[in-house]
């Protein structure tokens, strides 16, 4: 059947929204009888410099494996195409004949602006309609008494539950009603997103279920397991004391509605879970939050929001810089968390933090080459949540950490990894140390370290900076301001 004795279908643009569970797009696409054509636009020229780094590549190609499997369960379509948006989704638009073009909302400030212009644009032939899908509450509907955009979290968060966040999640979709039209699609394969020669991304496989169904598993799970002890777990780094729900939220596999309705549901019916869903729902705001401040200041991803930081005196070392993305700085949790980042493609909150400030305040790094390591190596690479939260920890940002407040490697990783379960995982040339020395082994002598076989400036690195002098040296820079 031509496309053109097929019945006009509604063309539902995919973006970071890759589920059929409360997918607000999809259903009111439903909701109009006609049959519904899905799309998924891999477009690498709009988004620039933030083009998606590797990480993302693999995990896109597997959740979109997943859709697509999910899509075709439920007699629908799903096609894929490449190009810029501008061009292409015209081009899709008129070779199906679409009667109207539906989509969910992205705050990205490319992505409104390409938004905003194909919205005008195709608003003159077909019916074109945007929806949220990604927020619990949008940029523009939260402001202050003086009508200003909030610039600190908490009473941000507080006027977000003053608003409610009790908005029901839209019905799932159980059966696609599919456009029987010809339109061409590329095969996902062609798209190489997949690392082959080295496979780098080898660790992911075991860690992550991209999709749908993995994302749902991996709410459950929480819920049933870590959420309890949430509050004092979560910064624990050698536990599983966190949700780890951050990919499949940045890729849209759950929503954040969904994720409240049912953290909300597991606190009604057992009232001792009431706390720590508070703590874990306060999270989640910190993610609102973080698209709030890109959404007003989109120059976020690139320039200090604090402009008195752009005359930082910031240290230009390749060879510093590389060390840490090898997880070679001669302190074990810092080198812990990069090594994790490199073998699963996520890394622990707090060791985040940790390893952000080192890369900033020890070494005096540019917190924009580190926002640029993270980009590509995270699987949850997003780009409100890795600005705001590097410039937080710079001191540059909104609602942001002081600068003199500068994390001590060595105390943060004998508070949050007590027994050094982590450091030993990811920095297994230094798993026979006792606990006492795991997060400082130059304080060993030399019989313990020959019999934990560690020879240090060889198998590992002495430190880079010792930390009172990397402190002292940063501070004194920041008085230069």
């Amino acid at each position: 059947m031509s496309s053109a004795a097929a019945e006009a279908p509604i063309l539902v643009w995919l973006r970071h929204d890759l589920r059929l569970s409360d997918n607000p797009a999809l259903r009111a696409a439903i909701d109009t009888k006609r049959p519904v054509l899905l799309l998924y636009l891999l477009d690498d020229d709009t988004a620039g410099k933030w083009r998606m780094g590797g990480a993302s590549r693999w995990w896109l190609h597997k959740s979109l494996e997943a859709l697509l499997e999910h899509v075709k369960n439920r007699g629908g379509r799903l096609i894929l195409r490449r190009g810029a948006a501008a061009q292409e989704i015209p081009r899709v638009v008129k070779e199906c004949g679409a009667a109207a073009l539906f989509w969910n909302r992205c705050y990205e400030p490319y992505a409104t602006e390409r938004d905003k212009a194909l919205k005008e644009k195709l608003s003159k032939q077909i019916d074109v309609q945007s929806f949220n899908g990604a927020l619990l509450i949008e940029p523009w509907t939260i402001k202050t008494k003086t009508g200003e955009p909030y610039k600190v979290f908490s009473p941000f968060w507080r006027a977000c539950l003053q608003n409610g966040l009790n908005a029901a999640p839209v019905a799932a979709v159980m059966k696609l009603h599919g456009w029987s039209g010809q339109i061409a699609s590329d095969d996902l394969d062609s798209w190489k997103l997949l690392p082959k020669k080295p496979n780098w991304a080898k660790g992911f496989e075991p860690e992550w279920t991209p999709g749908e169904s993995g994302a749902q598993k991996a709410l459950t799970d929480f819920i049933d397991g870590a959420l309890s002890a949430y509050p004092s777990a979560r910064d624990q780094l050698g536990v599983n004391g966190t949700s780890r729900l951050s990919p499949h939220l940045h890729w849209g596999e759950i929503s954040p509605a969904q994720v409240v309705a049912a953290i909300e549901t597991a606190a009604h019916d057992k009232s001792n879970l009431r706390s720590a869903a508070d703590k874990y729902l306060s999270e989640i705001g910190w993610r609102e939050f973080s698209y709030n401040l890109l959404f007003h200041w989109p120059s976020l991803p690139e320039q200090n929001w604090r402009d008195q930081f752009d005359a930082f005196p910031w240290r230009d070392d390749d060879a510093a810089f590389e060390a840490w993305t090898r997880g070679e700085t001669g302190y074990p949790v810092v080198d812990a968390a990069m090594r994790e980042l490199w073998t699963t493609g996520y890394m622990h909150n707090r060791a985040r933090m940790i390893a952000a400030s080192f890369l900033i305040k020890h070494l005096m790094i540019d917190w924009r080459r580190g926002e640029q390591w993270f980009w590509d190596t995270l699987v949850d690479a997003d780009l409100a949540n890795n600005a705001a939260s590097w410039q937080w920890v710079a001191g540059s940002g909104a609602d942001a950490s002081p600068y003199f407040r500068i994390f001590n490697p060595i105390t943060q990783g004998e508070r949050y990894d007590v027994e050094g379960e982590y450091v030993r995982r990811w920095v297994p040339e230094l798993k026979r140390l006792p606990a006492k020395y795991i997060h400082r082994p130059w304080e060993a002598d030399d019989a313990i370290l020959r019999e934990a076989g560690v020879k240090l400036g060889n198998a590992y690195p002495r430190p880079l900076i010792d930390h009172s002098i990397a402190r002292k040296r940063s501070l004194a820079a920041f008085e230069t301001l």
